[in-house]
């Protein structure tokens, strides 16, 4: 029968029977082997929390401290195992030849080995092991954070002045994953951000695409990567964008006039991505004279003569595009320092604003509505010249014609009176001269 009956019926006789202290003893014969299992139990109770571990977490690359504490410890064995269940102590002496474990501390309260140049390969829970009538054991469980290295940026294809470039920001490695952001002038450029398995770490980046002018060339673009094990700190990864483009040319054109045994040098300013390698001289319709030499960018010519007069072309080209400028020459003849003529306009060849490649002409200084003015002018006054002539040559053949007429007026009178024979009426006496 279960004990809690007999205890029960043995109250009950000790009760019929009248005598308190015979129920009294009856009570503690058969509480005293309760009494005595329950302390047994409480003891075994605080036997099995023997030992306890502690878990670590630590950057890669640095030391870990696993410990183990021990409570009432009676001498029994003590074993620390690796994730793998691998013995790496026992009782103090190595097991594992992994020189990266040094048992640090062997007491009967505390036992403390340390791990350096820690990987995430490290990472998972290492046994503290007690062996006495039964096997107790804790497991200290090492975290390894993993920080982001400075991000790197891949182009995935060259930038061209009009068109989308794509740059994407890369964290190889990061335990927990790295924060990726763009940042231009301040402000920051939202992007595409994809997260992927690199073992136990992760591999993070951020993909953005822009559209560039040439403007754009040079401009300055950070990627920027954050995580808790940087402190507040950032990995910056600097980049400037490099905008492909066709070049554009100008010649810079000497001050004032040149005359004859003057010197002359022209400068071709080239601006493209890349630079163009080779500039090139020449003279439109003509081949360049003798005394020209180039040197580089720089048309050189000395003692300058009419013969140098002509339109020079210089010109430029890169995988992108063509250019050109040209400039006109006129040299004039020598005069003393007191005399100076007129300064000669120059015409250019400029690069269109939107299409590099192509030429278009420059209007020159000269203003054309007082040449104009000029020519209207002298073309009125031409024709006013001939009118007048006209006019009086016209009236000079008309008095001509009159007086011929008044001639044959008086030859005929003559004739009359030779015919007749007879004077006149009033009896006077005329001579005519035939």
């Amino acid at each position: 029968m279960p004990f809690s009956f007999h205890l029960r019926d043995g109250i009950k006789r000790a009760e019929r029977g009248g005598s308190t202290a015979m129920a009294f003893s009856t009570v503690w014969r058969y509480s005293f082997p309760v009494a005595v299992i329950l302390l047994l139990s409480l003891v075994c109770a605080a036997r099995s929390q023997a030992v306890q571990a502690e878990n670590v977490t630590v950057l890669e690359g640095g030391m870990a401290q696993i410990s183990c504490r021990l409570q009432n410890y009676d001498g029994s064995i003590v074993v620390i195992q690796n994730p793998r269940r691998q013995t790496l102590f026992f009782n103090g002496t190595r097991a594992l030849r992994d020189d990266r474990f040094q048992m640090v501390l062997f007491t009967p309260r505390l036992v403390r080995i340390t791990l350096t140049n820690v990987s995430v390969s490290d990472e998972g829970g290492y046994f503290c092991q007690l062996y006495t009538d039964d096997t107790h054991h804790q497991v200290a469980t090492l975290s390894v954070i993993v920080p982001p290295e400075t991000p790197s940026i891949e182009l995935k294809k060259e930038a061209v002045e009009g068109s989308e470039v794509e740059l994407t920001c890369l964290s190889p490695r990061s335990k927990p994953p790295a924060t990726l952001r763009w940042v231009r002038n301040g402000r920051e450029i939202p992007g595409v951000i994809s997260h992927q398995d690199n073992g136990k770490a992760v591999s993070v980046s951020n993909t953005i695409k822009i559209l560039v002018e040439r403007r754009d060339n040079g401009a300055a673009i950070n990627c920027e990567a954050s995580h808790p094990a940087l402190g507040g700190q950032k990995r910056v990864r600097h980049y400037r964008l490099d905008v492909h483009f066709a070049p554009t040319v100008r010649i810079i054109p000497p001050q004032g006039i040149l005359r004859e045994g003057d010197s002359l040098s022209l400068t071709c300013s080239v601006i493209g991505n890349p630079m163009p390698r080779n500039i090139l001289w020449s003279r439109v319709n003509d081949t360049m004279p003798d005394r020209a030499e180039q040197s580089g960018n720089i048309l050189l010519m000395s003692r300058l003569s009419q013969s140098h007069n002509g339109t020079y072309l210089c010109q430029a080209h890169n995988n992108y595009g063509r250019a050109a400028d040209h400039y006109t020459l006129l040299v004039y003849d020598y005069v003393s320092p007191s005399t100076s003529p007129p300064d000669f306009p120059k015409n250019r060849i400029a690069v269109h604003p939107t299409n590099p490649g192509a030429m278009v002409d420059v209007p020159s200084s000269v203003p054309y509505a007082v040449i104009g003015g000029v020519l209207a002018l002298l073309v009125f006054t031409v024709i006013c010249v001939l009118i007048v002539t006209i006019w009086c040559s016209v009236r000079q053949k008309g008095s001509y014609l009159t007086h011929e007429a008044s001639g044959m007026d008086e030859h005929g009178e003559v004739q009359e009176a030779f015919l007749n024979g007879n004077d006149s009426r009033d009896g006077t006496k005329k001579e005519y001269l035939l």
